[in-house]
C-alpha cells in the first residue's frame, strides 16, 4: 500500500481515563522470518485504528530490524513508541528466542540506536489474535461451521516462515491472549500415509515438530519426504514451486504433497480446537494459506478438521474462516498495544 494511504480497522473497546490520555501515533511492526511489515498507526475516533502509512521489507535486504525502522523513520515523522510483534519468545531482557529470524532481535539496542521512549515486545501471534476479534467479513473465506459463533475462546494460527498460534480469550469488556508455541510440538500423523512420510522425516532429525510440515520450509520436507517415499527424484526446490504446481495441476507429486499439508493442517487445527475449548471460531493466516485459499477448500483440510470421533458435532460448531488481511500483524500489534494503555491509563 502506498505510503500516506490509510486503513481504519475496528479496535477493541478501551477504558481511557480522558481524551487527552490517549496514545499519540506510533510505530507497530510486524516482525516475521520472511518480511517485515510496519505501520505509522494512531487510535482513531471511537474504537477504530488508523494506519497512516505501511511498507513491506523483505528481511534478507537488511542487515537488522533497526535498520528496517530506520529507513521506515527516513519516510514518516518521528515518534516516541513502538511496539513490534515477532515470531518467537521474549526474554525479560528484551532479546527474542527463535528459530526463524535471520538476525539477533533486541528491544533495547532498537530503543538506544533510534531514540525511542519505549519499545515494545509481543509475540506476533499474540498480536494476531487480537486482531481477529474485529476482522470484517468481507476479508474472510468461511470454510466451515456457521457464519457466527458465541463470543469465546478464539484460536488464531498460520504457517509461514514457522507456524504461529495464539488464542483470543474474552474476559468481561476486555480481553486476554494465550500466546503459545503449538508449532514445536510433536507432529501426529493420522493415515498410513503420514506414518510413511514422518518416519521419514525421522531420517534426517530426533523430533519432528508440527511447524516442519506445516510452514512454508515444511511444505518442502513434505514433499522430499513423499518423494523418498514414492522413490522420485524431487524437482522443485522451493515452497512456492511446490504450490504454484500443485494449484496448477502440473505435478501430481506436488499435488499429493499440498494435499498432505492440508489434511495435516486440518487434523491439527482440530487438535488444537479441542485443546484450547475454541468456540469463538478459527482464523486462519500467515503468509502461505492465502495463496492456496482454492485448494485447501476443494481439499480434505474440513473432512480432516472434523474427524475427531464423538467431537464431531461440536467442532461443526465452530466457525473456520480464512483470513486475508494483509496489515494484520500491523494491526494487532496497535489493538495490542492500544488495549495495554488504556489499561494502564485506567489504573492510573
Amino acid at each position: 500500500m502506498p505510503q500516506g494511504n490509510r486503513v481504519i480497522a475496528a479496535a477493541p473497546t478501551l477504558q481511557t481515563s480522558s481524551p487527552e490520555r490517549a496514545p499519540q501515533p506510533f510505530y507497530a511492526a510486524d516482525v516475521g522470518g520472511t518480511h517485515v511489515r510496519v505501520g505509522l498507526v494512531r487510535a482513531g475516533s471511537g474504537s477504530a485504528i488508523e494506519v497512516l502509512s505501511y511498507r513491506k521489507y523483505r528481511n534478507a535486504d537488511h542487515p537488522g530490524l533497526g535498520a528496517i525502522l530506520a529507513d521506515f523513520a527516513s519516510h514518516n515523522p518521528p515518534v516516541s513508541d513502538c511496539v513490534i510483534a515477532t515470531a518467537g519468545y521474549a526474554l525479560a531482557d528484551g532479546t527474542v528466542i527463535s528459530a526463524n529470524l535471520p538476525w539477533p532481535l533486541s528491544s533495547g539496542r532498537i530503543r538506544d540506536e533510534l531514540g525511542f521512549r519505549n519499545v515494545h515486545l509481543v509475540n506476533d501471534f499474540e498480536a494476531v489474535a487480537h486482531a481477529a476479534a474485529h476482522i470484517g467479513d468481507s476479508q474472510v473465506l468461511q470454510l466451515t461451521g456457521p457464519a457466527d459463533a458465541p463470543r469465546g475462546p478464539t484460536l488464531v494460527v498460520g504457517p509461514g516462515t514457522g507456524l504461529g498460534a495464539a488464542v483470543w480469550i474474552p474476559v468481561g469488556e476486555r480481553s486476554v491472549v494465550l500466546a503459545t508455541e503449538a508449532g514445536q510440538a510433536s507432529l501426529a500423523a493420522t493415515t498410513e500415509l503420514e506414518l510413511a512420510v514422518l518416519r521419514q522425516m525421522l531420517h534426517d532429525r530426533p523430533h519432528v515438530s508440527i511447524e516442519q510440515a506445516l510452514s512454508g520450509p515444511g511444505l518442502l520436507n513434505l514433499y522430499n519426504a513423499l518423494c523418498a517415499v514414492r522413490g522420485a527424484t524431487p524437482v522443485h526446490a522451493t515452497p512456492d514451486a511446490v504450490s504454484a504446481a500443485a494449484c496448477d495441476g502440473s505435478d501430481p507429486l506436488a499435488v499429493e504433497t499440498l494435499q498432505l499439508f492440508c489434511g495435516i493442517l486440518g487434523s491439527t487445527i482440530g487438535d488444537m480446537a479441542l485443546l484450547y475449548g475454541v468456540q469463538g471460531g478459527v482464523y486462519l493466516a500467515g503468509g502461505i494459506l492465502p495463496k492456496i485459499g482454492q485448494f485447501l477448500l476443494n481439499s480434505s483440510f474440513v473432512e480432516r478438521f472434523l474427524n475427531k470421533g464423538p467431537m464431531t458435532k461440536a467442532l461443526q460448531r465452530i466457525p473456520v474462516k480464512l483470513v486475508e488481511h494483509g496489515q494484520l500483524g500491523v494491526i494487532g500489534a496497535a489493538s495490542w498495544y492500544l488495549e495495554k494503555s488504556a489499561t494502564q491509563a485506567f489504573a492510573a
